[in-house]
């Protein structure tokens, strides 16, 4: 289970021992619903998540009469949807009025709402591969009667090895089953399908839209449809098409957007026949742009990056894991990069040109081909001490601290090692000593 907000101290006090024959780690998250728990399981020695439902009275009656249909409806997955590509739910219980179910834990995963800004996107190549897992992910349960009825960026989780996990099937709908008949949710509205919205029966095809929203968002940053109100997003999903892709990101491939365009199909008998089919498709146009990405300009772009003294340390495959979790970034002089101030989680090293060092007001050197800058980007939340503008005509790679999470750990620590040591190098006055 992805780890979640971080619970105030309030919360840390209420922090219960051991659930059942589960030994409480710690808090990791809290929602309306519930609380997830890190906790550690003693039989089987590995550390699991803990989702305990919120089911005591309160103000809100049905708050709690909702949780109990959430457990019951995970409760009944247990041992049911056994996919490498499904979160696993490896237990259920009850202790002293508590509802919980245990899931795998994943460490250091993520949600994929870390890659739904336009600042942050992952490389087409990757929302594919990811797509692909969910659409034959979701084919599997659905065979098995399962429609998760509420997928979505933050119920998909990416592992640290690129690995994708569906998470939440706390509302889903099991066929034949009144367990799973839950009033008064219906799933997350920027991503429901136009029968969802409507409240019409739904099939596993509801699914399929909403992962073609999902889609959508990972390509270009932004949800296919938005809205001041909620009945202006509702009435948009039903009636509206969304902007083309390729009006929000520059160089999406048309292929892709067909692939979009048909998941989100207003009729259900006009999308994909099913996750299967989907994927199908995907796996086609992922074989011809493939073709493309392995052609001349990566080609140029590794051999440019591999001449740089800031790259001699790294092996070819470490090079081309950081041109897969980088973008290629190119300025005109006077441009902004960094704005002094502002909080900025990218790493940047420069490959051609030179850029201007200013705080305020003050300048405080010049960077050229082969340094890098944004040290910033190793705090979470820090903000940037100075400006750095473009001299001139600047090509920098640009590379977020999310983004270098998904790549090996040998090529993290030796992209931190060089960038570290040259930032240390400059304070110092020197040059970057060879090896």
């Amino acid at each position: 289970m992805v780890q979640q907000s971080t619970p105030s101290a309030g919360s840390i006090a209420a922090v219960p021992k051991k659930i059942g024959k589960y030994l409480i780690i710690n808090e990791v998250g809290k929602g309306t619903t519930g609380t997830v728990y890190l906790s550690h399981d003693p039989y089987f020695r590995r550390d699991v998540a803990i989702k305990v439902y919120t089911t005591a009275p309160d103000d809100d009656p049905s708050r709690a009469k909702i949780a109990r249909k959430m457990f019951f409806n995970e409760a009944h997955m247990v041992g049911m949807l056994q996919h490498p590509n499904i979160l696993p739910i490896l237990d259920a219980g009850e202790e002293d009025g508590k509802y919980y179910v245990v899931m795998e834990h994943v460490q250091r995963a993520r949600t994929l709402e870390a890659y739904c800004r336009p600042d942050n996107l992952l490389h087409v190549e990757d929302v594919v591969k990811i797509i692909y897992k969910c659409a034959k992910a979701l084919h599997y349960a659905h065979k098995r009667g399962v429609i998760h009825r509420d997928i979505k960026p933050s119920n998909i989780m990416l592992t640290n090895d690129n690995d994708v996990r569906i998470i939440d099937f706390g509302i889903a709908i099991l066929r034949d089953s009144d367990i799973s008949k839950i009033e008064g949710i219906a799933g997350s509205p920027s991503y429901m399908s136009p029968e969802q919205v409507q409240g019409n029966d739904l099939t596993p095809s509801s699914d399929l839209y909403s992962l073609g929203a999902v889609m959508y968002e990972l390509l270009t940053g932004f949800r296919p449809f938005r809205a001041s109100s909620l009945s202006k997003l509702l009435n948009q999903i039903v009636y509206a098409t969304p902007p083309p892709i390729h009006t929000l990101r520059l160089g999406a491939p048309e292929e892709l957007e067909e692939i979009v365009a048909v998941a989100l199909q207003k009729d259900p008998a006009n999308r994909f026949v099913n996750g299967t089919d989907f994927g199908a498709r995907l796996t086609r146009v992922y074989h011809q742009l493939k073709g493309q990405w392995d052609g001349i300009d990566q080609q140029e772009h590794f051999d440019t990056l591999r001449r740089l003294s800031f790259f001699h340390d790294f092996s070819q495959s470490e090079i081309r894991e950081l041109l897969r979790a980088s973008e290629w970034r190119e300025y005109s002089a006077a441009d902004e990069i960094v704005r002094e101030g502002t909080a900025d989680d990218r790493f940047y090293v420069i490959i051609t040109g030179s850029v201007a060092v200013e705080s305020n007001g003050k300048s405080l050197g010049t960077l050229r081909e082969g340094d890098c800058f944004g040290e910033t980007g190793y705090i979470s939340g820090a903000r940037s001490t100075a400006g750095i503008c473009a001299q001139a005509a600047v090509t920098v790679l640009s590379v977020s601290s999310t983004m270098l999470e998904q790549v090996s750990t040998e090529c993290q620590l030796r992209f931190n090692k060089v960038f570290l040591r040259t930032l240390i190098c400059r304070l110092q006055g020197a040059n970057i000593p060879g090896e």
